[in-house]
């Protein structure tokens, strides 16, 4: 047997049409699953750090009001930033209208749960396909697998003689199926997991700020001084 025949792109270009479709679905989802992984992992970053920098902001003593008015009304932000934004505006929206603290503060909390709920889909975008080549990806190759397989029991079904030059292209085959179903799976479901878990403790920052904003603006319509702040 030639040892150029039993060469991996020599089998690849080699396989049974099915199989060959088979490779090229992994690998189209290998290649979008680090697309995500990449682009997923650098928004995380740059979220953790926009968090940071707002936070030391916001626990300077800054005014509330000062620190509001610096954000441009028509830049969209995020994080903790946009939590801070949607509730402040609605605050100073109740405020004129009514001096109830309660629907004031009811306000602020459900129009914070609307900006955290937006968050949460910004951070976890495109983890569920993370999920799906992680979880259909061993399967799809092990459907090759068989494949291959039944191709090799097929072989031997038209030879007089059974030999290993039959079958080994075939198995060959079903076996790289299954390598390419693991190599998409396994990076997959380990950055899946370390994404989600960064993006929950994010997001878990997140709702720490909204309750710890919640409690600053309730104690400073307790004072009524009309200039909340973060002190």
């Amino acid at each position: 047997m030639n040892d150029n025949t039993m060469s991996i792109p020599h089998l690849i270009m080699n396989a049974s049409t099915v199989v060959q479709l088979v490779m090229l679905l992994l690998l189209v989802g290998s290649i979008l699953s680090w697309v995500v992984i990449f682009q997923r992992s650098i928004a995380l970053g740059r979220a953790k750090k926009e968090y940071n920098q707002f936070e030391e902001s916001f626990w300077s003593g800054v005014d509330l009001n000062e620190l509001y008015r610096e954000i441009p009304a028509d830049d969209p932000r995020h994080g903790a930033e946009h939590i801070f934004q949607a509730g402040f505006r609605e605050f100073n929206r109740l405020m004129p209208k009514t001096r109830d603290p309660d629907t004031v503060l009811e306000g602020v909390q459900r129009s914070m749960r609307v900006a955290w709920s937006r968050e949460e889909d910004r951070l976890t975008q495109h983890l569920v396909f993370l999920a799906t080549v992680a979880s259909a990806s061993p399967y799809i190759g092990l459907f090759g697998t068989v494949w291959g397989i039944m191709g090799s029991f097929q072989a031997l079904s038209l030879t007089q003689q059974a030999t290993l030059a039959t079958v080994a292209p075939w198995i060959a085959e079903a076996l790289i199926a299954t390598a390419m179903g693991l190599f998409a799976a396994i990076p997959a479901v380990i950055f899946y997991n370390r994404l989600s878990n960064s993006s929950s403790r994010l997001l878990g920052k997140y709702e720490d700020f909204a309750e710890e904003f919640h409690a600053i603006l309730h104690r400073n319509l307790q004072g009524r001084d009309g200039k909340p702040s973060a002190s």
